[in-house]
């Protein structure tokens, strides 16, 4: 069974904040865990996620920075502020909530 977009796209930012909990990390490397954490059945698109990134950084969730790699080309990193914490731990209630709504509905 194939997730659709719709089901996830109202939760990509919500997402992303979780992924950045334990650790900054970089576009890529994000995508990559959403792909292995769901077994290949939901990746977001790469103007989808930088775009997600833009709004978290713009409301103050997110702080970006260069990362200094010796070798490659240099990445943008990621990294939660006390804020993002917080608007991840809401989300995470709102989505608790819809979610038990939606089991009673269907």
């Amino acid at each position: 069974m194939s997730i659709t977009s719709d089901l996830i796209r109202g939760n990509t930012e919500t997402i992303v904040l979780s992924l950045l909990r334990n650790r900054d990390s970089y576009g890529y490397e994000i995508n990559k865990t959403i792909q292995d954490r769901t077994g290949g059945r939901y990746e977001l698109k790469e103007a989808t996620l930088y775009s997600v990134f833009r709004r978290l950084e713009e409301a103050g969730l997110i702080l970006s920075y260069w990362g200094d790699e010796a070798t490659g080309a240099r990445r943008r990193y990621y990294s939660i502020t006390p804020a993002g914490r917080e608007a991840y731990e809401q989300n995470l209630k709102d989505w608790q909530e819809a979610k038990e709504i939606i089991d009673k509905l269907i």
